[in-house]
């Protein structure tokens, strides 16, 4: 069972992104005073009085507009509030009643039930009374608030705990959490688009539309997967400062909550450096990997060029031989399931566990087969092995002289034990660790 839903609704510029980092703590939307920076649906995890549950912050509704990308925020948004237990329709307490206000209260009428009216950038609590005049959006009480400052905020969060359905903490299920990597515009929303069926996430010909790393949710045939969609990641020296910088670093926070990246690249323009400096950089932070090769519908086919393509890749960087690969196109809906399939068991190979006593007989066989080498004269033996760890797998050798255990010889044993138990798509790591002296 999943935890209940909050969703944060209003037009553009009235604080929903102050109001929704308020809420969950730290900046993990975008806040800037340009008007429409928070474009796609913002998705995280809140707790209040014991309560946990998910917040929604949307991009601002704006109706009226021939722009596609104003249109796309706005079905976004309403899509959002029909999902959610409750619903926040935030307003501009500064700027009075706006008519875009009555407009979208009066979509919200029908959801009138489970609807809180929010009056923000009201300073003077508790003497305030401008808050008052938006009785007149017929949504009954207008809470008065200062997102900025905090003030009302708790008052605000019991009401919207009171009307959370009850979930018992040990039903819930926290899922794999997915992020979707790779440079600008290769298709990364897209791709999640098709894989819900919906257009929750913005998807614009310009490049950089999606600037924060948004999380989506999707429960289909008993899996439970968080997308973290992400801004695409540039070389270091085109990262401008502002929000592009900031949307880089999001997005390199995005990779360290995840359990798996699949790594969206283009076909069309090649895969390049830049896709397996961020294939290395998902690898080295212990994140599961699966990589798509997008836009496959464009390229021009043989018999053998996916396989051969593959063969390319794992010779340019050997350590995808140990990644699936997997070729689609988000525009078609070619393969996408595959690569999400995928995905689910890279995530059981990070979350699996070796018996130790298979553990210890694996690096016995290995040991023998091929003997360390000996340093300054002295063996190295291997005396025991146990898992540490999971998410991704770690294993702790004890050994007489670990500091003279080559990497050549680390590396033999990561690949011997993937041949006895997988880890498809996920990286090993191996601590070596010092015998006490009374086994010397």
């Amino acid at each position: 069972m999943s935890l209940p839903t909050v969703a944060i609704v209003g037009r553009p510029n009235v604080g929903k992104s102050t109001f929704f980092n308020r809420i969950v703590g730290g900046r993990p939307a975008i806040v800037d005073s340009e008007p429409g920076v928070t474009r796609d649906v913002h998705f995280a995890e809140a707790e209040w009085a014991g309560r946990r549950f998910y917040v929604v912050d949307t991009g601002g509704i704006v109706e009226g507009s021939a722009d596609q990308l104003e249109d796309a925020v706005r079905r976004q948004a309403l899509a959002a509030a029909a999902s959610a237990e409750v619903i926040v329709f935030l307003v501009d307490g500064r700027e009075g009643v706006h008519p875009l206000d009555a407009h979208i209260a009066e979509l919200l009428r029908r959801q009138q039930a489970k609807t809180l009216l929010v009056v923000n950038k009201v300073d003077n609590l508790p003497e305030a009374t401008e808050h008052l005049e938006f009785y007149a959006l017929g949504l009954g009480e207008p809470w008065p608030l200062s997102a900025a400052s905090g003030k009302g905020s708790g008052d605000l969060l019991d009401r919207i705990v009171e009307r959370l359905p009850e979930v018992a903490e040990d039903a819930v299920d926290e899922g794999l959490r997915l992020a979707v990597i790779g440079r600008p515009n290769v298709g990364k929303s897209s791709f999640i688009n098709r894989v819900l069926g919906t257009d929750r996430l913005v998807v614009s010909e310009d490049a950089g539309t999606t600037r924060d790393a948004i999380d989506t949710l999707l429960e289909r045939n008993g899996r439970r997967i968080v997308f973290i969609d992400t801004a695409g990641l540039r070389r270091k020296s085109r990262v401008e400062t502002g929000l592009e910088y900031y949307a880089t670093v999001r997005t390199l926070r995005a990779i360290d909550r995840a359990d798996v990246c699949v790594l969206i690249t283009d076909a069309d323009q090649g895969v390049g450096v830049q896709d397996f400096r961020i294939a290395r950089l998902a690898w080295d932070r212990g994140c599961g990997l699966v990589f798509a090769v997008n836009k496959w519908d464009l390229v021009e086919k043989e018999t053998h060029t996916a396989s051969q393509m593959e063969k390319a890749l794992c010779k340019r960087v050997p350590f995808l031989s140990a990644v699936p690969i997997v070729f689609i196109s988000a525009l078609t809906g070619q393969r996408v399931q595959r690569a999400l399939d995928l995905a689910w068991q890279v995530g059981e190979e990070r979350a699996k566990r070796v018996p130790t006593h298979e553990l210890n007989d694996r690096l016995r066989v290995l040991t023998e087969a091929v003997q360390p080498p000996q340093k300054r004269g002295r063996p190295i033996k291997f005396v025991y092995a146990t898992q540490v760890r999971t998410g991704p797998p770690l294993f702790a050798l004890w050994t007489n002289y670990p500091r003279d255990v080559p990497d050549s010889y680390v590396r033999y044993l990561i690949k011997g034990f993937r041949e006895a138990w997988g880890f498809r798509g996920t990286p090993i790591r191996i601590r070596l660790r010092a015998r006490r002296k009374e086994h010397d």
